[in-house]
C-alpha cells in the first residue's frame, strides 16, 4: 500500500512563496502520473498541477505562471513550487496518483497553506 506525506506548507503573506513535497512510498511511483490538489473549506478538493511520468504538465487556470510541479523518481518524491501566493490559495493541500480512471492511492494527511492578506 503507498503512503504519501505531504510537507512544506505554512503561514506566509500574499505575494510570498512555499515549496510543497510529497514523499511517496513504494517503487511504483515513476510510472504514475502525479497531481496536486487543494481543498478550501467549505468547498471541494480541486486539482491544481499535474505531472505525468514522463514530466509534462498542467495547471489549472487559477495558478498558472504562478506554481510549477515537478518530480524527483530517484527520491518517489514531486514538489509543487508556489509564488505569488494570493489568500485565495488559503488550503489543504494534498498530493495524489492519476491512476486509470481517476483512480488514486489512499490520502495523507495533506499540508496547510494559509496566505494572508
Amino acid at each position: 500500500q503507498v503512503q504519501l506525506v505531504e510537507s512544506g506548507g505554512g503561514l506566509v503573506q500574499a505575494g510570498g512563496s512555499l515549496r510543497l513535497s510529497c514523499a511517496a512510498s513504494g517503487s511504483i511511483f515513476s510510472i504514475n502520473a502525479m497531481g496536486w490538489y487543494r481543498q478550501a473549506p467549505g468547498k471541494q478538493r480541486e486539482l491544481v498541477a499535474s505531472i505525468t511520468s514522463l514530466g509534462s504538465t498542467n495547471y489549472a487556470d487559477s495558478v498558472k505562471g504562478r506554481f510549477t510541479i515537478s518530480r524527483d523518481n530517484a527520491k518517489n518524491t514531486v514538489y509543487l513550487q508556489m509564488n505569488s501566493l494570493k489568500p485565495e490559495d488559503t488550503a489543504l493541500y494534498y498530493c495524489n496518483r492519476i491512476g486509470p480512471g481517476g483512480s488514486s492511492w489512499p490520502w495523507g494527511q495533506g499540508t496547510q497553506v494559509t496566505v494572508s492578506s
